[in-house]
């Protein structure tokens, strides 16, 4: 039975939000990476075409599947329906996850108290 779920999933790269449309999303094989596969574009089966949307068509022409590090990811939403990919400028209004994510052991002489 085919799945008809599609993921959008935001996350910042290089200085700019990338929004992207995708049919798999997972914890992946990679500890701290996020597992993005079978991203969803835009048909160009239509007279108009979004120059926006054919720019990050373009940047991922190829990939099979993207691992995004985990504190680059904003959202990732389940949703009904596939929207427009696009590429938009970061305000750099996020408040990121707190480092170290993960501590060391309690025996570890290297811990702090």
């Amino acid at each position: 039975m085919a799945s008809n779920h599609i993921f959008k999933v935001l996350f910042v790269n290089q200085g700019k939000v990338y929004e992207v449309y995708a049919r798999k999303v997972s914890h992946g094989s990679l500890f701290g990476f996020v597992e993005v596969e079978e991203l969803v574009f835009g048909e160009r089966a239509g007279v108009v075409v979004d120059p926006g949307e054919e720019r990050i068509k373009s940047e991922f022409e190829g990939v099979k599947r993207s691992y995004l590090p985990l504190h680059s990811v904003l959202r990732i939403d389940e949703v009904s329906k596939r929207g427009t990919s696009k590429i938009s400028q970061f305000d750099g209004n996020v408040t990121p996850f707190p480092s170290p994510v993960y501590a060391p052991p309690a025996g570890d002489p290297g811990r702090k108290p």
